[in-house]
Formats: C-alpha cells, structure tokens, sequence
C-alpha cells in the first residue's frame, strides 16, 4: 500500500496519542491533501489505534471532511435564508456556470470544487462564502460575488462593535482583535487567585443571576457549583464555540474582537470548579476566529497569564482549541463530547448530566462564549452590578446577532427591557421597506408579526407571548421575502443537520421537509401534518435539536396559516 510520501511527517506529531485526536488528525491530513483517502484512514487508524471502519463514520458524519478527491480550491457558498435574501442563489449558480460544473462537481483541470453551505455565521456580511485551498489555512469570505471567488480569496472585515456604555463590546474595535496589552492583565482572575476562594467566585457569578447565553438559559452559578462538587479529581470546563445556527453570529463577534475576555472568563470557570484542563470547541467554519484565539492563548502563556503557576500562583490552566468539522447537532453539549473523544456527534441520553458525567465521563461545566465573557466583569464590579442591568428574569448585558431587512445588521449588546420596534427602529437602522415578519430565536426560533414587536427584549417578556429569546438571533423579513422559501431552507437545514441517532427527529426532518417542498400547491391538511410532526419531534426527540426542529414551522402555521393554503398568498 502506497502512502502519500508527507503523511509520516503530517501525523509523527499525533505519536502516543489515542482516539480523541481522531479531528485533528484528519483535518491535517484533509489540509494537506484535500481529502482523506482509504490509504490515509489505513495509516490513521495504525496510529491512533482506531478501527478503519469507525473512521470511515466520522469522515462521513461531517460535513466539512471528504474522502473523495476534491479540486485544489473548495468553495462553499451559503445558502440559508439570509445569504439567500443576499442573491446567494444566484451567485452559486453563476460559479457553477462559469466553471462548467454542477453544485458538488470538480472541475475538469482539478482546480475547483464547488458546494451550498449551511450557515457560516456571518448573516452581517451575506451572502458569504468557506474557501479552502490545499495546504493553505481556511478563509471566511464575507459579501461574495462571482468575480471574488474566483479572484484573490481576502476575508477581511469588521463587525463595529459596541458603543461607550458597552461591557461584552467595545467601540475602539474595528478592524482588528484586542490585544493583551490592551485590554489588561486579567485583572478580574487576579482578584480571584489573590483574594477570593473558588467557593466565593461560584456564589458572586450565582448572585448576579447569569444564565445561559446559549439558548437554554440554565443558571451559570448553579453549573459551576455541581460541578465543583462532583466526586472526582479530574473535572474540565468546555467552551461551546460551535454556534451554527442560521442567524446567529454574536460569539464569532466576541472572539474575533476580544479574545483576552473569553479566555479570562474560562480561565475563572476552571479556578471555580477546580481544573487545570479546559477545552474551546469552535465551529469548523470560524477559521478567523480559530486563529486569533490560538494566538492569544500564546500571548497570556507567554504574560504567564494562562499557563504553569498562573500569577505566580499554583493555579494551572492549560486551553486547547479543538475545531469542529461542520456538524450543528454538536453545539449539543453531549454531542460535543462525542466530537472531542472522537466520535460521530451522537447526542447522549440524560442523565446523567455533565456536572456529574460529561467529557471523558468526568464532571464538565458546559458554557457557551458569551456566558464565559460575561462572567470577568461580575468578579470585577460586583453581582450587584451585573443585577443592575437588566430585568429580575433577564439580568446583564445581552448580545443579539440581527440580519435581514434592516439598514445595520451587526451584532448589538442591548440593555435586556428595551422593546423589539425600538430596537429595530433605533439601534439597527430601521426596517428595509414593509415589514412582514420577524424570526426570534434563530432557526429553531419562533416568527413576530409587525403587531408583534411592541414586546419588551427579554427571556421572560419574549417566553409570556409565546416566543423565545434563543440564541439571541433576531432574523427581519420584509414583504419582498417568500416566507414558503425561508421555511423550506429552514427545514432543508434540520434534516441535513439530523444526526440520525434517534427516529422522531430523523424521519420528522425529512417528512417535514417533503411537505414544506410543496407549499407552492399544499395538498389538503398538510397545516396539520405539520403541527402532528412538530409535536412528535419536540416531545419524542433526545435532544434538542429534535425538540426545536419544527418549532419556526409550527409558529408559521399559527401567524400565517394563509402559507399553508393552496390559494394562499405568496410574496416575492
């Protein structure tokens, strides 16, 4: 058997190590070759002591590796709803066209591979566009044409962010990450290795009233608490970077802008439960921020900030970055685990629960970005600050992603209170034409009509009307957009993004999608086909993925049942 002459080089790093460096073994190896072929898994699977087989499936589950040759360029386009408001269709095609291939296909001299793309979160800067090149780091390309990709791949950009009253955001950042020196010497974990026992930390964060920034809105304090005091001397704090939901972008903001404060905020979580070994699992899609994290972690072990005998204490704390490979079920905590131990991303039933039985089946406190970078502050000023802002239920600064129909789409940090019409009035610069609808929560989120948007920002506000808070994404439509449309890409990306693990979610994303592709002529009942799936794969499903995967569908019956009626009215 012929192996590819760089692979021993490739892979000598990866000696001694077992299967939970299977991601990053490949993603060298696809790196360097543009595909992961039989000969490559053969001399993986000798390494890492991994059956071929088991290999072969975790190739297959994500969406982001191949084991079939591919052209020197891969260029994955896009195409969930506000891409496609973007033209992201028609630019895909023009590409294909222009390269006289099929969406899928490699181009005759080897040089391009062209594929559609769920969600790269950068909904700010649609349509956007993942270009890989064969030994050449991974870019994000933001506002693509056909004449961008294929000329000189550049992912430059900036997301303005913040403005003088902001704690997560800052108004200096423009156009490049902040560094140590300025944004300071951890201030907040140096009070806290000094003068403040881990106990104390634990009670400040449950004091404020933090919650999960994620989606679930589980309190912060409370999970550092369980996990501190679970029965083991080998804990993990992880960081779920893996944000892939369309419309949603708000962590890829606070990385790519200010890496230090995430780093300090998972540096307390560890102090707080007692570990020296935390893990970020970023999404495949994030190469920007992948790199300018990595780059500050070296710039605080090199400050003596993260490191061996942080501060000169004997508090340790060694950061490793792990890339996701495309996959939205491992934004699911248990899934995540899978990924890092090297595993296709199944979902695990529960119990147990991370704080007793998470990573490597011990004790793990699960936060995502903006929980962490949420936490320095709360140490710095006090929870009675954090309490301050905000509302009894929703309290803190609040980041939300917004795009679509409105004149500044961006990432804004919102005093949880103010009402969805002042915000999009105010802050975002206004509604682009009529207003039809609003998406609140992200792709598993529910839709606001113009009526709708007198509600006040807020968990509880948002949770008394029936809708949700979610992700903090807050997707615009307005009456040019066909709403049959937006629901079948909806639907197109949960049956794509299924892990298959568990049948409610499974066959209900794929029968959910065959309705939604006929909504242009809906047969007779198909409203309550809907509703009978929607309700299966929210109450039958393991995680959440299942359980939200119809909610935007079923919300759309209740607001627009005139979608679902084959005389019904259609924009565009």
């Amino acid at each position: 058997m012929t192996i590819d002459s760089g692979v021993d080089t490739l892979l000598a790093k990866y000696q001694g190590r077992g299967r939970e460096a299977l991601l990053p073994v490949l993603w060298d190896v696809q790196g360097a070759f543009g595909s992961i072929s039989p000969e490559h898994v053969h001399r993986i699977s000798h390494l890492l002591r991994v059956p071929e087989a088991d290999i072969f499936g975790v190739i297959g589950f994500y969406s982001l590796f191949h084991d079939e040759p591919t052209g020197r360029r891969i260029v994955r386009v896009c195409t969930d709803p506000t891409c496609a408001l973007a033209g992201a269709d028609e630019v895909l095609h023009e590409l294909c066209e222009r390269l006289d291939i099929r969406e899928g296909q490699m181009t005759l001299d080897g040089e391009y591979t062209v594929e559609h793309s769920p969600c790269l979160g950068l909904c700010d800067f649609a349509p956007a566009a993942l270009a890989s090149a064969r030994g050449e780091a991974d870019v994000a390309l933001p506002n693509v044409s056909l004449n961008r990709l294929l000329d000189e791949w550049n992912g430059d950009y900036f997301q303005p962010a913040g403005d003088r009253s902001s704690v997560l955001l800052k108004p200096t950042l423009k156009d490049a990450p902040e560094m140590l020196v300025e944004y300071g010497d951890y201030q907040s974990l140096r009070r806290a290795i000094q003068d403040v026992r881990p106990e104390t930390v634990i009670a400040e964060v449950e004091a404020s009233g933090l919650i999960g920034r994620g989606g679930a809105a589980f309190p912060t304090g409370l999970k550092w608490k369980f996990t501190r005091g679970a029965p083991s001397d080998i804990k993990y704090v992880v960081c779920n970077a893996d944000e892939s939901e369309p419309g949603t972008f708000k962590d890829r903001v606070l990385m790519e802008h200010r890496p230090h404060l995430l780093l300090e905020g998972i540096a307390l979580a560890a102090y707080a439960v007692g570990t020296d070994k935390a893990i970020v699992f970023i999404r495949g899609e994030y190469p920007k921020a992948t790199a300018i994290l990595a780059a500050a972690i070296q710039e605080a072990e090199a400050a003596g900030l993260l490191g061996d005998a942080i501060m000169g204490s004997d508090f340790a704390l060694d950061i490793e970055l792990r890339r996701g490979a495309g996959a939205y079920i491992c934004g699911e905590e248990t899934a995540l685990f899978e990924a890092v131990e090297g595993k296709r991303g199944f979902p695990r039933m529960k119990p147990p629960y991370p704080t007793t039985f998470g990573l490597f089946g011990q004790p793990t406190a699960v936060n995502n970005v903006e929980t962490l970078c949420a936490v320095p502050s709360i140490i710095d000023r006090g929870p009675d600050w954090f309490k301050g802002i905000g509302t009894d239920g929703s309290a803190g600064p609040k980041l939300v992603s917004v795009s679509g129909h409105v004149g500044q789409p961006g990432v804004y940090e919102i005093e949880p209170g103010i009402t969805l019409r002042h915000f999009l009035d105010q802050v975002c610069g206004g509604v682009i034409g009529e207003l039809q609808a609003v998406l609140m929560g992200g792709a598993a989120g529910t839709f606001l009509k113009p009526e709708d948007i007198d509600v006040r920002l807020t968990f509880e506000d948002l949770r008394a009307v029936g809708s949700t808070f979610g992700s903090g994404a807050i997707m615009v439509f307005n009456q040019t957009t066909d709403l049959r449309d937006v629901l079948k890409r909806l639907g197109r990306f949960f049956q794509h993004e299924s892990c298959g693990k568990c049948f409610p979610c499974q066959l209900g994303t794929q029968r959910q999608v065959e309705i939604l592709e006929r909504l242009d002529a809906p047969n007779a009942g198909d409203a309550e086909r809907l509703m009978d799936i929607g309700l299966t794969m929210t109450e039958a499903s393991i995680c959440g993925l299942g359980h939200t995967a119809g909610i935007a569908v079923m919300s759309a019956i209740e607001k627009f049942p005139e979608l679902f009626q084959a005389n019904g009215i259609q924009h565009g």
